[in-house]
C-alpha cells in the first residue's frame, strides 16, 4: 500500500471518528432514564421504553465502532495494515474506505458470518 492510499485511509478514519463521536453524543441524550411520573399514557410510555432500548443498542454499536476506528488509526502505518487477519490476502481499498475498521476481507467476513 502506498503513502497516498494510507493518507486517504487516515483521512477517512478521522472523518469516521468525528461522525461516530457526534453520533455517540446524540445517542447519549436519547438514552437518559424515562421518568415514571411523566404524564404520558401507558402505550406512549411503552413506546418510549422501546425506543430507549433501540437507542441503547445503537449507542453500544457506535461505542464499539469508535474503539475499532481508534485502533485502526494506530495501525494504518503498520506494514500489514490492509491485510486480512484470517487469510492474509489484501483487503480491497474500497472496503477499507467504506469500513476503515475492517480487519477481514469480504470472503472471510462472509464465512465468519455464515458460521
Amino acid at each position: 500500500m502506498n503513502d497516498r492510499k494510507r493518507a486517504e485511509i487516515k483521512q477517512r478514519i478521522s472523518t469516521e471518528l468525528i461522525e461516530t463521536k457526534e453520533k455517540i453524543e446524540s445517542l447519549r441524550l436519547l438514552v437518559k432514564p424515562i421518568s415514571p411520573d411523566n404524564a404520558v399514557g401507558r402505550l406512549s410510555r411503552m413506546e418510549a421504553i422501546g425506543t430507549k432500548a433501540i437507542n441503547e443498542a445503537a449507542l453500544g454499536n457506535a461505542t464499539c465502532k469508535l474503539g475499532r476506528l481508534q485502533h485502526a488509526l494506530t495501525k494504518v502505518d503498520d506494514p500489514d495494515f490492509g491485510s486480512c487477519y484470517e487469510c492474509g490476502n489484501p483487503i480491497p481499498l474500497g472496503r477499507i474506505l467504506l469500513m476503515p475498521e475492517s480487519t477481514l476481507c469480504v470472503g472471510c467476513a462472509e464465512e465468519l458470518e455464515g458460521s
